[in-house]
């Protein structure tokens, strides 16, 4: 191997724990500002005005600076699956409006939206990372991939989960090339360079945690105990998680016929999803945000709320959040669903008797595998939370969660889920 080559996959190399690096800082920071203004939002001026409807009045308010931003703008960030179908199909991802998707990906979230923050996040490092690769391709064609290592360094970030953020972005994003002027990655080498990036992503993202503190994060569950009782529960218990997952495709559906009735108003579709958002999160206060701190809190108290409450806490946020994103509040699925899947995890507990952890990984898979459509992928992204023990119960969640059939009305069409920002402006 001559010396020119073995520079550029050097250089290569560097760029990619630069790029994994960069993606980790970007997360933090985004989280890091996120904590700041729900803190200001949601605890300060509570204290300070004491209003009785506080939530309606937050709500109603971010309603009508989303409308308006999206109508100033358009519908920014894009949703994670047209991130990733456009990293895959064209190996990078615009960059010219980063800024306005990071802000339209912020507001619900400070707003209270029963939203992730993964949708935005994705498609901001997908188009910095795109940029570098740009300014580096003089080096060689292959810094085109840091585009697909970067949007998978984000996923680890987001999820602190390495392997669902390798394996996410991974399955075709990058195709042989025959071209000599490419350098072309065997297997074992793309598998090396994705794990450097997500090493790096991770080591920003918990450093600067552990120095300046914010980022967020899931709880960990260890103790799982799967006896003859759980045994008898499981089939039972999942279908119930299956359920939520197959409702969750239901109010998809209604709540997309309802924006499509509201016509082109983005104003009016988000001062009536922030007022709705609200509404639920009056009667049932953990329908709101996006579940990661509710989760820990949800974990302390579950045994002293009824579990019909606990049921219903987690079928409401399967409504909540797809009502927020057709309705203008726009961002990811995933943090609400697992919360979804926590809370009903604990009303069959609370039923049956059996062990905590077991319910929770059975259901929460069930859910995930019903609304992702990927047992395998629900799977990875579980481990975040639940313990490797869990892992048949998890696998067995998920494949009949995605098994159970969702008429033709209930698919989703990539026509429409899938639009483009730019076409969407409104004027």
């Amino acid at each position: 191997m001559d010396s020119h080559k073995i520079r550029n996959r050097a250089l290569f190399l560097a760029a990619v724990v630069f790029t994994g690096a960069l993606a980790g800082a970007f997360v933090w920071a985004f989280f890091f500002l996120m904590n700041i203004g729900l803190n200001f939002i949601w605890k300060t001026l509570p204290e300070k005005t004491g209003f009785a409807f506080f939530p309606l009045v937050v709500c109603i308010v971010g309603g009508l600076v989303i409308g308006l931003y999206e109508k100033r703008f358009g519908p920014y960030p894009e949703d994670l699956n047209s991130v990733m179908k456009k990293v895959k199909e064209n190996g990078r991802y615009e960059y010219s409006d980063i800024g306005v998707s990071s802000v339209a990906a912020l507001l619900p979230l400070l707003f209270g939206g029963s939203i992730g923050p993964e949708a935005g996040l994705t498609g901001a490092i997908a188009g910095l990372c795109t940029w570098v690769g740009d300014r580096m391709k003089r080096f060689g064609s292959d810094f085109k991939n840091l585009t697909s290592i970067g949007t998978s360094a984000a996923l680890s970030a987001i999820f602190t989960a390495p392997l669902f953020g390798f394996a996410a972005p991974i399955y075709g994003s990058c195709e042989d090339n025959q071209d000599d002027d490419v350098l072309v990655l065997p297997k074992t080498s793309k598998i090396v360079v994705y794990l450097c990036a997500i090493a790096g992503a991770l080591g920003a993202f918990m450093g600067l945690g552990a120095l300046f503190g914010g980022g967020m994060g899931l709880p960990r569950f260890t103790d799982i105990s799967i006896g003859a009782v759980e045994l008898v529960w499981l089939l039972p218990i999942t279908l119930v998680g299956a359920a939520g997952g197959w409702l969750y495709h239901l109010f998809d559906r209604f709540s997309l016929g309802f924006s499509t009735l509201l016509g082109d108003r983005p104003v009016v579709k988000a001062v009536i999803g922030g007022a709705v958002l609200a509404s639920c999160g009056m009667v049932l206060p953990f329908t709101m945000f996006a579940g990661e701190s509710q989760v820990h809190t949800l974990s302390g108290i579950w045994m002293t709320m009824p579990a019909l409450v606990l049921l219903l806490t987690g079928f409401a946020k399967l409504f909540t959040t797809p009502f927020c994103i057709r309705t203008g509040w726009r961002g990811g699925h995933f943090f609400p669903v697992i919360f979804s899947g926590i809370s009903i995890g604990y009303g069959c507990a609370m039923l049956t008797g059996a062990d905590p952890v077991f319910c929770l990984c059975a259901c929460t898979a069930a859910v995930c595998g019903g609304v992702m459509r990927q047992p395998l992928m629900a799977v990875l992204l579980l481990f975040l939370c639940f313990p490797v023990k869990g892992v048949v119960v998890m696998l067995v969640g998920a494949i009949i969660g995605s098994a159970i059939p969702l008429p033709g009305f209930l698919k989703p069409d990539p026509e429409i889920d899938n639009l483009k920002p730019s076409s969407l402006k409104t004027d």
